[in-house]
């Protein structure tokens, strides 16, 4: 389940990158967020 909102958040991040310059800096948190919540899920062993 993570990795999938880790994939759709990255290709939103690339989309916002090139079409959406103002939302770019929410995509980017929203990424920070995923990443995070990976790495927590990993280090958890879950």
């Amino acid at each position: 389940m993570w990795s999938i909102i880790g994939i759709v958040l990255l290709v939103a991040w690339v989309a916002g990158f090139f079409v959406f310059k103002i939302a770019g800096v929410f995509i980017h948190l929203l990424l920070i967020m995923a990443v995070i919540s990976f790495l927590v899920r990993i280090i958890r062993g879950k």
